[in-house]
């Protein structure tokens, strides 16, 4: 049975995250807000404390890195509280302190968390260390995975890979982009893979940063390859083309990975929630749980709605992570949590804003930064509509050529 109270084993490391994020982190947020582009140099000792912490067992697979699905355990029966779920547990605490230097943090990339969930064996342990950063969005395309025109040639040994990429987290700072890219347009979704591709290889580069609303402490890239040799061997997971499974093998990386935005939505909106609470109380606003709303002030009555809706994303985003690590199907429990977190998150700072007044506009308070960054966690990894439309096809069992 699912118990989704934070997991006694993971207590200590979930309060451990906290004080690094605050100590680190938040400590940090304005300064790297304001200096967009410029690297935090603090992060190197942070991911460090991290590396340690996973090498010895104590982080518990915190971080992007960390998720996947062991195998060892696919017959087991005992409840698994695993790296899925200590994951989204330690992103949820580094984002109520800030989401931009939680993407750019080495190593712990949405791209890291591509190869945890798709690679190998012999993969993981090669590529382990590695800084990856996520490729996939096309300037003809958005949310529509499936129509990636980025190329992957056979030659030889290698693959020959020519496109360009947009909107690339960390991008710039990564050593390495994993690159999705088709095998052979004719055969449409099912041959699209995805390759580790180090950015030390001629035929790859970063074309230019992009400026942004939010989450500016992170380098937003756009990355083009022209004739970029990729050693074969670099193609994750399986290179076999079953258009039988379509394109259920590519889109795998999402199940594992679209929890841990919907974490990032839900770490950033408690934020927002927390500093809101404290603002109204100095400003002699009672939120009295034990009085109907309809007796309340506007801004009590708003701020409970508020964190009911907070808790529904939480709920739904843990137990993504936890089907995951249990081995169970989650694909539509994935899409249900980053749709409902993503959009809630972003309601919820945009409301904080308006509750607070002048200091949710200015820069006195970080309110009106979280607002900022929410906006991106109902976007990418697919946006609301998108996740909304994946959970219809799985509740009404039709293909995506039956409901677009």
């Amino acid at each position: 049975m699912i118990n989704l109270e934070t997991p006694r084993k993971f207590r200590p490391f979930v309060k451990q995250a906290h004080q690094v994020a605050e100590e680190f982190l938040r400590a940090n947020s304005r300064k790297y807000d304001l200096a967009e582009h410029a690297y935090p140099k603090e992060l190197d000792l942070l991911a460090s404390l991290v590396d340690g912490m996973g090498d010895s067992g104590q982080g518990q697979g915190a971080g992007a890195a960390g998720v996947g699905r062991d195998d060892d355990e696919a017959g087991s029966k005992k409840v698994r509280n695993g790296t899925n779920l200590s994951s989204v547990l330690s992103i949820i605490e580094m984002c109520w302190a800030d989401v931009g230097l939680l993407l750019s943090m080495p190593r712990q990339g949405l791209g890291n968390s591509a190869i945890a969930a798709v690679a190998n064996e012999e993969q993981l342990e090669r590529f382990k260390g590695t800084w990856a950063s996520m490729a996939i969005t096309e300037p003809s395309f958005g949310s529509d995975s499936a129509a990636v025109t980025t190329t992957a040639v056979k030659d030889g040994d290698a693959y020959v890979l020519n496109g360009e990429k947009i909107f690339v987290t960390a991008g710039e700072r990564s050593d390495s982009v994993v690159v999705w890219a088709t095998l052979d347009k004719d055969l449409g979704r099912a041959a699209i893979k995805s390759f580790l591709v180090p950015k030390s290889l001629p035929g790859i580069r970063v074309e230019r940063l992009e400026h942004k609303l939010g989450i500016r402490s992170s380098d937003t890239a756009v990355i083009v390859l022209e004739d970029c040799r990729v050693p074969a061997e670099n193609l994750l997971g399986n290179a076999e083309i079953d258009t039988k499974q379509g394109f259920a093998g590519a889109m795998a990386t999402f199940d594992n990975t679209r929890p841990l935005v919907a974490g990032m939505a839900v770490g950033c909106a408690r934020a927002a929630l927390e500093d809101t609470r404290r603002l109204l109380e100095e400003a002699g606003v009672v939120i009295d749980y034990d009085r109907p709303v309809q007796s309340q002030s506007y801004a009590a009555a708003t701020f409970i709605a508020m964190e009911a809706d907070w808790e529904a994303a939480l709920l739904l985003t843990l137990e993504a992570a936890w089907l995951a690590d249990n081995r169970k199907p989650n694909s539509m429990e994935a899409s249900m949590a980053k749709a409902k977190a993503g959009r809630v998150g972003n309601e919820i700072t945009l409301r904080c804003v308006e509750l607070v007044g002048t200091l949710g506009y200015s820069e006195h308070e970080l309110v009106e930064k979280w607002s900022r960054d929410s906006k991106i966690l109902d976007i990418f990894e697919g946006t609301q509509q998108i996740q909304q439309l994946i959970v219809a096809r799985r509740l009404l069992d039709l293909t995506s050529s039956q409901l677009r």
